[in-house]
């Protein structure tokens, strides 16, 4: 049977996926000719990631979905207590990420390879996190949690569906941010050179 939460939980890994995809080619290219449109939409993107997921994507599966799964499948309680720390973690890189952006735009190069390489250990933890939580933690989720536990999850999943999966409106509030990292951002979240 599907559940609408497994698959909202992996629309929003692919389109972050994506994001951090196209983040990458855009660090590793630098700002070229453009710097000013550089760092507005790595901005506008870590932004992104520090309003939807971290807030909004990521208390739902630590607060609904992992203890649910810990209780029905103890065998992916290491797994859960990673991801819940990764939680923990992230919430702060990604702020921290974004300040070490604005060292690298305002006082320049002397800082860019201090944010490379936090953003680079940041980027392949989170592929990781979403890679061991699709892996072991949703399949457990799948084969023990009842039919009420997904009515309620499902529920409390559909409230905010992230955009970028190209499958759902915007909140009005966030619509100038999507389409900005829409248009600016390069293949394959945005339509932009980058």
């Amino acid at each position: 049977m599907k559940h609408r939460s497994l698959e909202i939980i992996r629309d929003e890994h692919s389109s972050l996926a994506a994001m951090l995809q196209s983040m990458r080619l855009m660090v590793d290219r630098g700002p070229q000719n453009d710097p000013r449109n550089f760092f507005d939409v790595l901005r506008a993107m870590l932004f992104y990631i520090d309003e939807f997921p971290e807030r909004l994507h990521h208390p739902k599966e630590t607060e609904l979905l992992f203890p649910r799964v810990a209780a029905a499948a103890p065998e992916v309680g290491m797994a859960i207590a990673r991801l819940d720390r990764d939680h923990e973690y992230t919430e702060k890189a990604v702020r921290d990420i974004q300040h070490l952006l604005l060292a690298w735009e305002l006082l320049g190069e002397s800082r860019r390879q201090r944010f490379i390489d936090a953003f680079h250990r940041y980027v392949n933890l989170y592929l990781e996190h979403m890679r061991l939580e699709e892996q072991e933690v949703l399949p457990a989720a799948e084969r023990h949690l009842s039919e009420a536990d997904w009515r309620e999850l499902d529920a409390e999943f559909e409230k905010n569906c992230d955009p970028l999966t190209g499958k759902y409106k915007p909140d009005p509030v966030y619509e100038k941010l999507f389409t900005r990292i829409v248009r600016d951002a390069p293949a394959p979240i945005g339509l932009g050179g980058g």
